[in-house]
């Protein structure tokens, strides 16, 4: 039977014999007759079919041929970050950051430990927003950095190596949510928000005072890795974007009214977006003007209403994404639960921070009407926006100077093209549209319901991740890509502006403190396979070259702390090896050059065989050795 047909079959999940698919599908005439009213010429079935199949074509990467753009997909509540290869959407490789992995033994190994630090008593992550380090407003390749809405911190990956090699918990503060990074002169700063309200200080007094109900911007050190000061703000914080200067940051608030339930956000017609001054707010620190909360020694700046770091411009209403266009002229926040996004002029934030508007709202440039449920804006560097529309499952094409002409009394239709996507996006995000060299390729719409686009796989189905073309005058939808536990966003960086290496450096710090350790133990990691007892501690230390481990046995007593340090010796590309000790709960990756450790209890007496479990070498199977407990 085909799918349409067995779609038009009531079943006991729906009764009606009416699928999403179908409903969408029998309004599509309708939004293609409409196009006329939103300023685009219809095309024929013809043409649309012809520019359908181009736009397929040019997404097609044959076997053997490499993508155009590396794609940073956040991992959402999985607590790791994606690596795909754009326009082929194929998954390249995933990087665990806050989560728990054990194929590359990421929070199980010693130097995973090291980057997690305290934090590492969490096993889950909620991260939202990868974004990759800039000079000059362009991608520099050296860093991504992404939040962890779970457990309120921020990490950074080295992208020459793609680890994770530093984690922030961000005091004073619960759930880090928007995140962008400074774009100019470098990225000095990692600019989050706190979204949720708490009492400052949070130490378990004075809790149903909501005056004292507080959040913050936070500021961490992208060199460092330290927190360089907050700002606390009226009202909670959403999303957030920096300019093209290194002086302005803005972020929405959708809860001005500090409300705790979902009636109570939604009172106020308008909310508003903060708009932060950073060089007063660092010649503010610099001059003392800051109080620390707690036992955090982090500066803390006062940003409420009246102060000269920040001002609150009020938009229409619970406002979600906040963008910054390419040109550096626009900020973007889009509307939630009004059908409008707010455009605000940059160049007037200089007298608005001077006092010489009136009024806060004179810095709107425009507030066009887009459509229900606008989430995310992204920007094609042509002059073109596209806005993610919630609920009515689309994204919508418009023109920002023509939206301005439009909000000063012209008649012009701004918006020309809205295309149907599949179901409800959130984020979207074109190629390099974070940067000043925005190419209006490629567009991904990250949908958060996929309903009946994919084979049902239980209760719990996948996100859908569409690519769309948005190079010729249409948008057109050429892939559909399912994914797990909700990517929020992605972002699209040339292949040529990132530089991973292909084997590891013997020097790298990534493995320093297992070379200090050898190097107090006398060990020479190149080439020695020794065995070294301190008390009840047992250090083993191996070579391994495909398909043989260094060491094919040791011995150990029961309840000995054992610690297996690896360095592969292999110098070709792709041999990664692995280390598995069968009952004990380790494993790990040991990539070529790579030294990597991982410490357990020997609590069982009797023998147990550890193997290589990443594939290496056509005697793979036999890559093994035993470890012989004996009893206490």
């Amino acid at each position: 039977m085909k799918r349409e047909d067995n779609n038009a079959q009531p079943d006991q999940d729906n009764p009606t014999g009416l699928s999403r698919r179908m409903f969408l599908g029998a309004t599509a005439v309708t939004s293609v007759t409409a196009m006329t009213g939103l300023g685009s010429s219809v095309m024929t079935p013809e043409s649309w079919a012809a520019a359908v199949k181009s736009a397929q074509q040019n997404a097609v990467v044959e076997p053997g041929e490499l993508d155009e753009y590396y794609g940073f997909w956040s991992g959402g509540h999985s607590g790791e970050v994606r690596v795909l290869g754009v326009p082929s959407m194929r998954e390249l490789m995933r990087i665990p950051v806050f989560n728990v992995d054990s194929a590359s033994g990421w929070g199980l190994t010693n130097e995973s430990k090291q980057v997690l630090g305290e934090s590492s008593k969490y096993s889950n992550g909620d991260c939202h927003h990868p974004h990759v380090s800039m000079t000059d407003g362009q991608y520099d390749g050296k860093y991504l950095f992404i939040n962890d809405k779970a457990n309120t911190r921020v990490a950074r990956i080295r992208l020459d190596i793609m680890k994770c090699d530093r984690i922030t918990s961000i005091p004073n503060v619960q759930a880090i949510h928007g995140l962008r990074l400074q774009k100019v002169p470098r990225t000095k700063y990692v600019f989050c928000n706190a979204e949720f309200v708490i009492p400052q200080p949070n130490d378990g007094t004075n809790m149903e005072n909501l005056d004292n109900h507080y959040t913050m911007f936070n500021a961490v050190d992208a060199d460092t890795m330290e927190v360089a000061w907050q700002v606390i703000v009226d009202g909670n914080l959403d999303n957030t974007d920096a300019d093209y200067t290194g002086k302005y940051v803005a972020s929405t608030c959708y809860n001005s009214e500090k409300g705790l339930l979902l009636a109570d956000t939604m009172r106020n017609e308008r909310d508003w977006v903060v708009v932060f001054n950073v060089h007063r707010i660092e010649a503010a620190v610099k001059a003392g003007k800051f109080k620390t909360i707690g036992d955090s020694k982090v500066p803390v700046v006062d940003g409420r209403h009246g102060s000269e770091l920040t001002r609150y411009i009020p938009v229409p209403k619970n406002p979600h994404g906040l963008n910054t266009s390419p040109d550096g002229k626009y900020f973007v926040a889009n509307g939630k639960l009004s059908p409008t996004v707010s455009i605000i002029a940059i160049d007037k934030l200089d007298d608005l921070f001077a006092g010489k508007l009136q009024n806060e709202r004179d810095v709107i440039a425009a507030e066009p009407e887009l459509g229900l449920g606008p989430l995310h804006t992204t920007f094609d560097g042509r002059g073109f926006a596209y806005t993610t529309l919630f609920i009515d499952s689309q994204i919508a094409k418009w023109n920002i100077a023509e939206a301005i002409r439009a909000y000063n009394g012209e008649k012009v239709n701004y918006i020309k093209q809205k295309l149907d996507v599949q179901y409800q996006p959130g984020h979207n995000h074109a190629s390099l549209a974070e940067s000043k060299d925005a190419d209006g390729k490629w567009l991904v719409a990250l949908c958060k319901f996929s309903k009946d686009r994919f084979l049902p796989t239980g209760p719990l189905h996948p996100e859908n991740d569409q690519l769309i073309d948005i190079s010729g005058d249409e948008m057109v939808l050429v892939h559909d890509g399912p994914t797990y536990a909700e990517p929020h966003d992605c972002i699209l960086v040339r292949r040529d502006q990132i530089r991973p290496r292909k084997i590891w450096q013997r020097d790298d710090p990534f493995f320093a403190s297992a070379v200090a350790q050898a190097k107090k133990d006398g060990v020479n990691l190149d080439a020695d396979n020794k065995i070294i007892r301190d008390g009840n501690k047992v250090r083993v230390y191996m070579t391994s070259v495909a398909p043989t481990y260094g060491i094919t046995e040791f011995r150990v007593k029961q309840g000995d702390e054992v610690t297996v340090y690896i360095t592969n010796q292999d110098m070709v590309e792709d041999v990664t090896h692995g280390f598995c000790m069968v009952n004990h709960g380790v494993s790990m990756e040991i990539s070529p050059q790579q030294t990597s450790s991982v410490t357990f209890i020997a609590d069982k007496p009797g023998v147990h065989w550890y193997y290589c479990n990443w594939f290496c070498h056509a005697l793979h199977m036999e890559m093994r050795g035993r470890m012989i407990v004996d009893k206490a």
